[in-house]
């Protein structure tokens, strides 16, 4: 019942005038933090099933790197968080990720952006704010 209460907060939150939404940060327009703990945790789940990329995430602690996801997009979308992590080159520096790994990573990010149905601007806006960290992660 909370999933769907966030799923409806999430859609909600980009619901209202085109005026206002149009003055409103991103972090505001996707629904806020509660919101994007709702994505995270999806998004982690779809790349968990993902046998193209999960493997990368075989030793990870799972509540940590949702935790510094939620943060890392919260801080990024104009949110009021602060992303305390590793910059992205360190934090990949040896895994051999490439660009067939970052690309998956990215539908299954856009997989759990469609189903709380967040709509094409603010998936394109988020999507540009993250694509410049793939220099950072993608081994070449």
């Amino acid at each position: 019942m909370k999933t769907l209460w966030l799923a409806a907060t999430f859609v909600l939150g980009l619901v209202g005038a085109a005026g206002a939404a149009e003055q409103k940060s991103l972090y505001d327009r996707l629904g806020g933090k509660d919101a994007i703990v709702a994505v995270v945790d999806d998004f982690v789940g779809n790349v968990a099933a993902d046998k193209r990329i999960n493997g990368f995430f075989a030793k990870t602690d799972i509540a940590h790197l949702k935790m510094e996801l939620v943060d890392q997009l919260c801080s990024a979308t104009g949110g009021p968080c602060t992303y305390t992590g590793r910059d992205m080159k360190t934090a990949h520096a040896g895994m051999g990720v490439k660009s067939k790994h970052f690309n998956a990573l990215v539908q299954d990010l856009g997989k759990s952006l469609n189903k709380f149905k967040v709509p094409k601007k603010e998936q394109k806006e988020l999507v540009a704010i993250l694509a410049p960290l793939k220099s950072d992660i993608v081994t070449r």
